[in-house]
């Protein structure tokens, strides 16, 4: 499924590595977090390489829904009770300062990328209780958002929020036309940028390395991980966040039909709303419906779901014109993990954007930049990769517990008995002896059998119909229909079956 931004901006592509080089630093992942911090460093006059297996911002990047916010969706009340009223204080200004940080690059370059400061608005579902808003004004204040307010409702025309927080200074941009600038602005600095160039290999040290699939090698002083969840780290941070899909709809409205703002509500999951100018008309961009990935194939429910939900607050919507889903690394404790991966020292990683990617990316090239020049950064321990959060033990035992009732599926029938009741442009599960595979129809009826088994930490793949990709139900890893590794943790395809 296509989203808003990939069906409205042409990204131009960068040749593949085609011999061994030596940087100073080598990003691997061309999405906000690697590109902001190339760009950070490449500012600085450090050489800088860029690997990707696909083009700039094709992965997770181009499936945001792009909000820019210090309203955070795990609530500063939660932030303080797992990080501390200091731990809160800097959650809220590294937000702050990314969004401040993005409009400056975005002056400096020049770049002209919908960039807009708007307010956003946090209401509740109607009758339910508005003490979660107390909570949250309470401590987002304390955290240093002191213009966060109390006001009556939403500036909204036809639906009565209650009600609700008011967060100034917001924002929202076009990520992929501030991505394809920010890659120019590299590459003028000197900075190069690979794209179908899948690294298969990482390895520490003074310098490190990274090798790619067709066995090429760049050598650098330091390695930046920044491919949504780490390729190179097998077990450790794997165990501390969670893969969830999220889902959007993008419908046509009148320019001017609804107050130009960030809108989101408060339930589990919660639902998120903006607006996109296109030619002549605007786009009401709807998301919410999230699941752990792998773990739900109703992607037309929960789109419809969205649909309903939108229709019934937007008496303005018309039509719905984009529909896509993404996936959000979710931590256990609220925040992302950013800075030198656990064991190493001079490979460093950015995950875990909590549905905050925008931010938690820009974020992540200020402070690895940081890190990477030697200088002290507030904010490190906040984001440390190898933190230990004893408050997070419950959400910590739950998604892991959940992770280990996946591998059941090992003793399960498949979802079909016979391959030919797979139809066309279609997957499913198929038991073969103690074997499962992973087989695809494609469009002209041959079948290709893969083996089901996910090559990071074994657990039986699903099938996603919506994507056409199968998809890990322990880690979020997700493959497309013929095996082909789309995203981590694993780094390689599914295995032939060996049939």
């Amino acid at each position: 499924m296509t989203s808003i931004w990939m069906a409205t901006t042409e990204i131009s592509s960068r040749p593949a590595l085609s011999e061994d080089m030596t940087a100073e630093v080598c990003v691997v992942g061309a999405g906000i977090a690697g590109l902001t911090t190339a760009y950070l460093l490449a500012n600085e006059g450090r050489s800088v390489i860029i690997l990707d297996d696909g083009s700039i911002a094709s992965g997770e990047t181009s499936r945001t829904t792009a909000h820019l916010v210090n309203a955070l969706d795990d609530r500063y009340f939660e932030i303080e009770r797992m990080h501390g009223e200091k731990g809160a204080r800097l959650a809220a200004e590294s937000h702050t300062a990314a969004i401040d940080r993005i409009e400056a690059i975005i002056t400096k370059e020049k770049i002209a990328c919908d960039f807009e400061r708007l307010d956003g608005y946090l209401f509740v579902p109607p009758g339910d209780s508005t003490d979660v808003l107390d909570k949250e004004l309470e401590a987002a204040h304390k955290s240093g958002l002191k213009d966060v307010e109390h006001i009556k409702r939403a500036p909204l025309e036809g639906f009565d929020t209650g009600p609700c927080l008011r967060f100034p200074r917001q924002a929202q941009f076009h990520p992929l036309k501030y991505l394809d600038a920010l890659a120019h602005a590299i590459e003028i600095r000197g900075g190069r940028i690979f794209n179908q160039t899948h690294v298969e290999e990482f390895k520490d040290g003074s310098p490190t390395h990274v090798k790619t699939d067709r066995g090429l090698v760049v050598s650098a002083g330091a390695i930046v991980v920044a491919t949504n969840t780490p390729v190179n780290d097998w077990v450790t941070i794997h165990t501390k966040q969670a893969a969830y899909r999220t889902y959007v709809i993008g419908l046509r409205v009148a320019k001017g039909s609804v107050t130009k703002a960030l809108y989101w509500d408060t339930p589990d999951p919660y639902h998120y709303v903006r607006l996109q100018e296109l030619s002549g008309y605007e786009v009401l961009i709807v998301g919410g419906e999230d699941h752990k990935t792998g773990q739900a194939d109703d992607a037309d429910e929960r789109f419809g779901r969205l649909e309903a939900w939108t229709r019934e607050r937007f008496p303005a919507a018309g039509a719905v014109e984009f529909h896509w889903s993404g996936q959000i690394i979710e931590p256990i404790d609220s925040l992302a993990f950013i800075g030198r991966n656990p064991g190493d020292k001079n490979i460093y990683v950015a995950t875990g954007d909590s549905g905050n990617g925008m931010t938690h990316g820009t974020i992540a090239g200020i402070l690895l930049t940081d890190l990477i020049s030697g200088r002290e950064n507030e904010w490190e321990t906040l984001y440390d990769p190898s933190r230990i959060s004893l408050r997070a033990a419950p959400e910590f035992a739950r998604e892991n517990l959940n992770v280990l009732a996946q591998y059941s599926d090992y003793a399960t029938a498949g979802d079909l008995n016979q391959t030919r009741e797979i139809t066309a442009s279609t997957g499913a599960l198929v038991r073969q002896g103690l074997k499962k595979l992973a087989v695809y129809r494609d469009s002209q009826g041959s079948l290709h059998k893969r083996s089901a088994v996910c090559p990071h930490l074994g657990c039986i793949v699903a099938w996603n119909d919506a994507e056409k990709t199968w998809d890990c139900p322990c880690h979020g890893s997700r493959f497309d229909p013929y095996g082909k590794v789309l995203n981590g943790p694993a780094n390689v395809d599914l295995q032939p079956d060996g049939g």
